[in-house]
């Protein structure tokens, strides 16, 4: 693979300064280059790569493609990956409420050719129907896969993952990973994607399922991890 490792990070307007602390984070444990780039909405849209259609009902999101809620900006523009890397190489997509506690570099020796995406195969059983600053939390299959993912973009897999794909077919399928055989999902090491109350072990990235420091009602919260967010907030003037 290339020296240096690609890495999208999902950026949404609510909480850029997650998406900082996040950036900051991998930069600050990585041992090799990095090129990190904020996934955002607007410039896709612009550049007509993405035209997925929603409504927002009482501050919730709602996809147009299948009706159902959604939570973020990033929630379908992860997919893009692998077309916005011409189908060439390794990438990783992360969602902006991680924070990045061991060397990404690490991460190298893990990906395997043969699988089209490795990802934490957890199974993450949410105890709360609302997240982050009120959306709702919903149970699907394979929850929280895609938060973290290493795209193997040459894949031949992948190439089903067209932005046409990505526009039109429905969220289930997207976040099932449902254009891939079982035999082509890869298990990454369940640290990288560590949830409180579902994985075992030290966090290499600890993932704030239902919310970071950055959101008003748990600025002060007292729970797993987030004095670690607090100081890295701090450390980059975000806080």
């Amino acid at each position: 693979m290339s020296d240096i490792l690609p890495i999208f990070i999902g950026w949404d307007s609510r909480e850029p300064e997650a998406a900082d602390v996040a950036r900051s984070s991998l930069i600050n444990h990585s041992s090799i280059p990095l090129h990190i780039q904020m996934l955002k909405e607007r410039p896709l849209r612009h550049a007509g790569l993405f035209h997925r259609k929603w409504r927002a009902e009482s501050g919730q999101k709602y996809d147009l493609a299948d009706g159902k809620p959604f939570s973020t900006e990033f929630s379908f523009t992860r997919f893009l990956v692998p077309a916005l890397m011409q189908w060439n190489g390794w990438a990783v997509f992360v969602d902006c409420d991680f924070l990045f506690m061991a060397d990404i570099g690490d991460l190298i020796a893990e990906l395997d050719d043969k699988y089209a995406v490795m990802c934490c195969k957890q199974l993450y059983k949410p105890k709360d129907a609302i997240k982050m600053d009120g959306q709702k939390q919903e149970a699907y299959f394979r929850k929280n896969w895609t938060s973290f993912m290493a795209f193997n973009c040459g894949h031949p897999a992948n190439k089903m993952l067209t932005v046409q794909a990505v526009n039109e077919e429905p969220g289930s399928w997207l976040h099932g990973l449902g254009w891939l055989e079982d035999s082509e999902i890869g298990d990454l090491r369940h640290q990288w994607n560590w949830i409180d109350g579902c994985t075992d072990g030290e966090p290499r990235a600890v993932h704030y399922t239902e919310g970071a420091p950055n959101f008003h009602h748990l600025r002060d919260a007292d729970r797993p991890y987030f004095e670690e967010w607090r100081q890295e907030a701090k450390r980059i003037g975000v806080w």
